[in-house]
């Protein structure tokens, strides 16, 4: 593995920002291989370097990846001058400045986002080329078993200016009043799951989304909850994109 900064490495290990952390290693806080090193700027291999603090070792990530479970009533940004953001819930992390969301999901829109600090990773998810699933439970009004369900999957619906993908629609309930629905897209057009159910005639009252790809929104996380994603996970989502 490639050598890197001491600073770097422990601002990446969520020990804070680099000045944070400058301030700590000068502290003569900070070992390698069991000897006190007070230069930010020393190398070392986080593959084969023991690093300690306060002589509690250090586990080195390059990278974090978090299953964020959305509540309503937040906007989808790293900040923003009048509305509360999703990062509010990361605020605590040392490395929270590094963090931002994947894709977007509306304010009013609930579950399953992905935060994390790999940009390689964020891109390719929400990269069409890659025709990421998006599944979402939503709650329409109206009876939707009239909808012809085969074609839409073979051919989309056509909006006032775009043509979609091919998506699924899987009936969970329906009554005159409202209808429960599974719908999944492969797109990330803004508010596209709300214009799809407005043309198709059922209007969506409520939206969650619990699937991106391989991974599920972990039904043991309550709203606003958040947790690491397992090396499985990771490596599942990962595989579908080709990383």
């Amino acid at each position: 593995m490639k050598k890197v900064r001491l600073d770097k490495f422990l601002a990446d290990a969520g020990f804070g920002t680099r000045k944070e952390v400058k301030k700590l290693i000068k502290q003569k806080r900070v070992k390698i291989n069991g000897s006190v090193i007070n230069n930010p700027s020393h190398h070392l291999n986080p593959e084969e370097d023991s690093v300690s603090v306060d002589d509690a070792p250090v586990e080195y990530k390059k990278h974090h990846y978090f299953m964020f479970n959305k509540p309503s009533g937040y906007i989808t940004a790293t900040q923003d001058k009048e509305m509360p953001t999703v990062m509010e819930f990361f605020q605590h992390l040392p490395f929270y400045h590094k963090l931002f969301p994947v894709g977007r999901l509306d304010i009013d829109t609930e579950g399953l986002l992905i935060i994390t600090d790999d940009g390689q990773l964020a891109h390719r998810i929400a990269h069409p080329k890659w025709e990421i699933e998006k599944e979402y439970y939503a709650v329409v009004r109206g009876d939707v078993s009239h909808l012809d369900r085969d074609r839409l999957s073979t051919e989309g619906v056509k909006l006032k200016d775009y043509q979609t993908k091919p998506f699924r629609i899987d009936i969970k309930s329906t009554s005159p009043e409202k209808s429960e629905i599974l719908i999944t897209v492969t797109e990330g057009k803004y508010h596209i799951v709300k214009r799809i159910m407005e043309e198709l005639g059922h209007p969506v009252l409520y939206l969650k989304r619990l699937r991106i790809g391989s991974l599920s929104l972990d039904d043991s996380l309550s709203e606003g909850q958040f947790r690491e994603l397992s090396e499985e996970e990771l490596k599942e989502l990962k595989k579908s994109v080709n990383l």
